[in-house]
């Protein structure tokens, strides 16, 4: 059952571009005035699959969700995590087929936009334009993040800098009130972002653990020492532009 009207939706997108640009009062109210379908999806319910022609994009409102990709064998690779104010899908107003799927992670609430409409607010505002398109920006050096891990860090490492990044975006839209933040994914989803298998991804937790730097509970983690987990990440906040 949805419970977050299209106005409210809206307003987060509001919120979030103007974490990345300022945003005059004709473009927020163009941003408010879009017209958006709010729905509720289920754990690990696909928004959109691969090969699929999307002509909407859209904004997490409540709950996560993940990109991944599907290989022979079952076998799966997580691109990425979303939090509310994400808008994963932002590049599928000019790439027409998708290369990937994109699932919500919890129950979550998706508010679905035409690309129609975005595209003709953009004509309208170019600097409105130039916001969106700093977001994909920032999407990709995320992207540049992890394949920076995957193919430099240890699995501490890799573990320790994905933490680090989701507490920063939590932080940023409240979400992690005296650096505790939720973390609904499973072992086996960590080992699919991570690149390593469930025996090693509770290794590695294990580990964040002995040495004092994180706690887990019930779906959740504490930071204990963000100074030490930082060190152990090698991680600067700077590619997710979270300085507003």
């Amino acid at each position: 059952m949805v419970s977050v009207s299209s106005q409210a939706a809206l307003g987060l997108l509001v919120r979030r571009l103007e974490r990345i640009g300022q945003l005059s009062d004709a473009e927020r109210q163009a941003v408010e005035n879009l017209p958006a379908k709010v729905q509720t999806l289920r754990p690990r319910q696909d928004i959109v699959r691969e090969g699929d022609k999307p002509e909407h994009s859209c904004l997490i409102v409540e709950g996560w969700a993940f990109r991944y990709k599907l290989l022979g064998g079952g076998r799966r690779q997580i691109l990425s995590f979303h939090v509310p104010g994400d808008v994963p899908d932002l590049h599928s107003l000019h790439i027409d087929t998708m290369d990937h799927g994109l699932a919500a992670l919890t129950q979550a609430t998706i508010a679905f936009i035409p690309h129609e409409c975005l595209f003709e607010v953009t004509k309208r505002f170019p600097g409105l334009a130039g916001i969106l398109w700093r977001e994909t920006l920032i999407d990709a050096a995320i992207f540049r993040q992890w394949i920076t891990g995957m193919g430099q860090r240890d699995a501490f490492g890799r573990m320790a800098h994905l933490l680090c990044e989701l507490y920063c975006k939590l932080e940023a839209i409240g979400l992690a009130p005296e650096q505790r933040c939720n973390l609904p994914i499973t072992q086996i989803e960590l080992g699919d972002a991570l690149g390593l298998s469930s025996v090693h991804t509770n290794r590695v937790l294990q580990e964040l653990r002995a040495q004092g730097l994180v706690t887990f509970r019930s779906k959740a983690f504490s930071i204990t020492s963000w100074d030490g987990l930082v060190r152990a990440a090698e991680f600067n906040p700077a590619y997710l532009q979270l300085a507003k």
